[in-house]
């Protein structure tokens, strides 16, 4: 089984799990490329999840709560949850990331898109979050993450939803992102 197939299972039994408790969610990462580059390999895999009247992070317990395949692990130290999915070997950790700082802050129809029935954000909205992810680390994944979207999607991106400055510092650093981004400005007579 490839990478991602094993990625996409874990996060279809944990989307499963959340919607059954009706918890609202989202999927990003690298995975989400790859889904749309029909590539097999991936190695990144996160959940969004909307706060409610309770913090996401003890929702994502609850939820998991007595289920065999799932265990999570919250670190106060770095304020983080990870759930690892048991029934692969080796096991796939998801770690779990709160919506409005990562993400949208709310998960609806606008923000979120079905990709091979699981939730992931939409174009403008993945652009948004890598983007804001490579302000803050620079990594080269994130970067080829965006180029690869803005490349192939530009036409599904929202310029509403992407800050202008942002995108300028990664295109003046990324020249092959730049006739996408033109692109999209043109798009909106910018």
């Amino acid at each position: 089984m490839s990478d991602l197939r094993r990625l996409l299972e874990a996060a279809a039994a944990l989307s499963h799990l959340l919607r059954v408790a009706g918890v609202p969610h989202t999927f990003y990462g690298s995975a989400f490329t790859a889904v749309l580059a029909n590539s097999f390999h991936s190695d990144e895999l996160f959940c969004i999840v909307e706060s409610g009247h309770h913090h996401p992070f003890r929702r994502v317990r609850d939820a998991l709560a007595g289920n065999p395949d799932y265990t999570t692990m919250h670190s106060p130290w770095t304020n983080r949850l990870h759930t690892t999915y048991r029934r692969l070997i080796p096991a796939i950790e998801i770690e779990i990331l709160v919506a409005g700082e990562t993400g949208p802050r709310h998960l609806d129809s606008i923000t979120v898109m079905n990709v091979q029935g699981i939730p992931f954000l939409t174009v403008s909205e993945f652009v948004r979050a890598k983007l804001k992810t490579w302000m803050i680390r620079g990594l080269d994944a994130d970067a080829q993450d965006i180029s690869y979207t803005l490349s192939r999607y530009w036409n599904r991106v929202d310029i509403n939803r992407i800050p202008e400055q942002d995108m300028n510092h990664f295109v003046s650093r990324h020249t092959a992102a730049a006739p996408a981004w033109s692109a999209i400005k043109r798009k909106y007579r910018m």
